[in-house]
């Protein structure tokens, strides 16, 4: 099913089915852009799919060089994957993961938290 909506409040509905038929019937639809009545904008429709275009994924080395370069100093991908749990935030499966820790997580230092939050910030994580 595809909507598609338009600037004056109406929309339009369509149900496609794919196949290697030939069609019974066509219908052919004239659609002008532009200004002026009766025509789409050009403009309002780039602006509409600039809202509905998915955000990057933010990495870890992207957050890491966010932190290095703003802060100065380096956090490890564990400090991140603590804070980001520390936040509830969505974590995803590492293919690198072991069922038990060898040794406990170790917390990051107050610094490198508000580094890496500031960072979460930035690419609007947070």
């Amino acid at each position: 099913m595809i909507h598609i909506g338009l600037d004056n409040g109406l929309y339009v509905e369509s149900i496609v089915l794919l196949s290697h038929k030939s069609p019974d019937s066509t219908i052919n639809v004239k659609v002008e852009f532009g200004k002026g009545e009766g025509k789409v904008p050009l403009d309002a429709i780039a602006e509409r799919a600039k809202r509905y275009q998915p955000k990057p994924k933010i990495t870890y080395k992207m957050i890491q060089e966010y932190v290095e370069r703003n802060y100065g100093f380096k956090v490890h991908t564990a400090y991140i994957a603590e804070v980001k749990r520390s936040l509830g935030l969505t974590m995803y499966e590492a293919p690198n993961a072991v069922e038990e820790l060898k040794q406990p997580r170790k917390h990051p230092p107050k610094e490198k938290v508000e580094a890496i939050k500031a960072a979460l910030k930035y690419f609007e994580v947070i």
